[in-house]
């Protein structure tokens, strides 16, 4: 049996994706193993699946002034000692790193033991925790084809982002039941990332009563934002957060409205939903979200509305503007390669586990 170690953590998007391989892997035979922190939440998530898990010492690489960046290299050190005796144990035929910088020590070590490692770079240009890993991986599997083009030839491959095969499992009907709709009216589904958008929620909040005549409005405002004025509002239902119900509420909705986080897009890429994607500003970030949503809107997969620009009137056109032109969206999607992603991945790791 082939043996696979995968890495990664930090943030749910350094997490999902290699639980979405899993079921392939699992299909061509490999024994899978997971290496992440101590107490992240990787360890939680992952562990509840019953996969063996092994924890490292890990620290952050930061940009900016902080004492603990005087104390976490000797953390990394550790991790990579940690890395290197799991890697040992295990004799793992391939890794697989998600990012996040409890994958540097594993991806370092596996490199200096002659392990292939192969490396998933969601956004346009890679984080820290990938420009240090990089260098040691056999191949890096992208998101983005201006990504491909930055790397040398042969190196980087166009796979798209694993997506977790529930997403594709939901059913409108059930979707609509969840959030008590009629099913009259198309569905607008908002999505603001797990801690809402302020911005994202006022703009919303103030067109309803322009959108709802001709919509129903499912709104996923992020922790500690409900309002509760709006509680009652017929056709429209705000949750902080959803898990379980997801998949559903994506087959309900006919138009998605949302950050540009890697993953996020790559689902709604892969689910085929018409969107409007709007970034977090490059104050809020390193602007990788930016850089994705221009990608998606140059191939014609999404329409880009920066958050600057985002006001009652240019929100209610862009929304109307898009639903009626959905279908060029759908078409445009539908020819995409990038809902292959975990075949293509799966079949670069065999691959490399053979080699080995």
């Amino acid at each position: 049996m082939k043996r696979i170690v995968l890495t990664g953590g930090g943030t749910a998007g350094h997490i999902t994706p290699n639980i979405a391989l899993m079921p392939e892997l699992k299909k061509r035979g490999y024994r899978y193993f997971y290496i992440g922190s101590y107490d992240g939440m990787e360890k939680e998530m992952i562990e509840s699946l019953g996969v063996r898990y092994f924890g490292i010492s890990t620290g952050k690489l930061r940009r900016y002034f902080s004492l603990r960046n005087f104390t976490d290299p000797a953390r990394v050190v550790k991790g990579y000692m940690e890395a290197r005796k799991w890697l040992k144990k295990i004799r793992p035929n391939v890794v697989f790193s998600k990012g996040g910088f409890v994958s540097v020590p594993v991806v370092l070590a596996a490199h200096r033991l002659g392990i292939p490692v192969v490396i998933h770079e969601s956004d346009m240009t890679p984080g820290l925790a990938n420009k240090i890993s990089i260098p040691s991986a056999d191949a890096v599997c992208c998101n983005f084809p201006e990504t491909v083009e930055d790397f040398p030839e042969g190196k980087a491959i166009l796979t798209g982002s694993p997506i977790r095969q529930e997403l594709f499992e939901g059913t409108r009907q059930a979707g609509l039941d969840f959030c008590g709709f009629s099913g009259d009216k198309p569905v607008i589904l908002i999505i603001g990332g797990s801690l809402g958008s302020v911005a994202i929620n006022d703009a919303v909040r103030a067109i309803l009563p322009q959108l709802l005549p001709d919509f129903h409005i499912i709104h996923l405002c992020g922790k500690g934002n409900l309002d509760p004025k709006l509680t009652a509002t017929p056709g429209y239902v705000q949750y902080e957060f959803i898990s379980k119900e997801l998949p559903d509420l994506m087959a309900a909705a006919d138009l998605v409205i949302s950050r540009a986080g890697a993953n996020a897009i790559c689902e709604l890429l892969a689910l085929r939903k018409p969107n409007i994607l709007i970034p977090l500003p490059a104050v809020a970030s390193r602007g990788d979200q930016l850089l994705n949503a221009e990608s998606f809107e140059k191939q014609g997969f999404s329409y880009l509305l920066y958050e600057e620009d985002v006001n009652n009137i240019s929100l209610l056109q862009t929304i109307h503007e898009v639903f009626e032109n959905r279908q060029s969206y759908i078409d445009t999607m539908s020819k995409s390669p990038q809902d292959q992603a975990i075949t293509l991945i799966a079949d670069l790791l065999d691959k490399l586990a053979i080699k080995r």
